[in-house]
């Protein structure tokens, strides 16, 4: 009797503490703390990429300082605040990868430094104290947040493809159409550099400009390179072009007794870009140029365009860059 009151009693106990046990709140996963976003407010860890060091092209002088707080700097010099979020997070994750990719890939070549602030070497930075010298005094401190916030919020994360970081070229404006780097660098290329459509970049003041030279300036300019140039203005083919790329832009071009690439017409006579059409005027000859910059990689008035059509920075890298992936760095 005994053994079955007490077979009665721990049923009785069961029935009270099986359901407490399946009701209690379960401990939050490890792995889901672990998989949260990081806070925007701490210092991210990079290991050996915690300092850059910066060679200050004016001065001579090499700088060191936290890779975040160093794009800041860059974010700040190379797009515009009024951009979209998006675009600017873009911008964040873009110099960040081009920084990273620097630091691995050449060593030593700015006398110790890390990466310069030379746009036309590497990529613009500013101080904070020069950029709000620079802006309008009403709009410093949103606009300083709205940089901080754009480098903070994609912290760690680079760009990479074959597990590697990309050499992550960017531009203004690429005139509707981004350029290989074989059209203008030459050598192999990078297989994630292609030439892809962009639309909404006749929005900006970037697109179009024009330059115009007198044909005695234009001779000239021309001759400071190559002093056997010569050109007949009043022959029909005096200047032809022979080819153009896949992205529309000047490839080969024939002007007098000599031929050039477009890229090589575009640093002679400082055109903002290799798209560019002719005009013989008179005494004067007219460039209508499509497109600031040497169109590979990013184009930065494309991703703001981008942003403003709903897309998120990712998706504005990934349109840019082929195949690659974003990673926690």
């Amino acid at each position: 009797m005994k053994k079955i009151l007490g077979y009665i009693l721990l049923f009785v106990m069961l029935c009270f503490t099986i359901p407490i046990l399946f009701t209690q709140k379960k401990e939050k996963p490890v792995t889901a703390v672990l998989n949260e976003e990081p806070p925007t407010d701490i210092a991210y860890d990079y290991k050996q990429y915690n300092v850059v060091k910066l060679w200050h092209a004016k001065t001579s002088t090499v700088e060191e300082i936290a890779l975040d707080e160093y794009l800041y700097g860059v974010v700040s010099a190379e797009m515009p605040a009024s951009f979209e979020e998006e675009a600017l997070k873009a911008q964040a994750v873009v110099a960040r990868t081009y920084t990273i990719y620097k630091i691995m890939n050449n060593a030593n070549k700015h006398e110790g430094a890390d990466i310069c602030d030379d746009s036309a070497c590497c990529q613009a930075w500013i101080s904070k104290e020069d950029r709000f010298a620079k802006w309008n005094e009403q709009d410093r401190e949103s606009n300083w947040n709205k940089i901080v916030a754009s480098v903070n919020s994609t912290k760690g994360k680079i760009i990479t493809y074959e597990g590697k970081p990309i050499n992550a070229f960017f531009h203004s404006n690429s005139g509707g159409k981004t350029e290989t780097t074989l059209n203008v660098w030459g050598g192999d290329g990078y297989p994630y550099l292609q030439s892809v459509a962009t639309s909404g970049e006749e929005a900006y003041s970037q697109y179009q400009s024009e330059v115009t030279l007198t044909k005695q300036t234009f001779i000239d300019k021309i001759k400071e390179k190559h002093a056997d140039f010569e050109i007949d203005f009043a022959q029909e083919n005096a200047i032809q072009v022979l080819e153009y790329t896949e992205a529309g832009r000047v490839k080969t071009i024939r002007i007098g007794n000599k031929e050039f690439s477009g890229v090589e017409v575009r640093t002679l006579l400082g055109l903002k870009s290799a798209n560019f059409t002719i005009t013989i005027e008179g005494d004067n000859l007219k460039f209508s140029v499509i497109g600031y910059g040497h169109g590979v990689g990013m184009s930065q008035t494309g991703a703001d365009s981008m942003a403003k059509q709903g897309s998120n920075y990712e998706e504005i890298i990934k349109h840019f860059y082929t195949g690659v992936e974003i990673v926690d760095l």
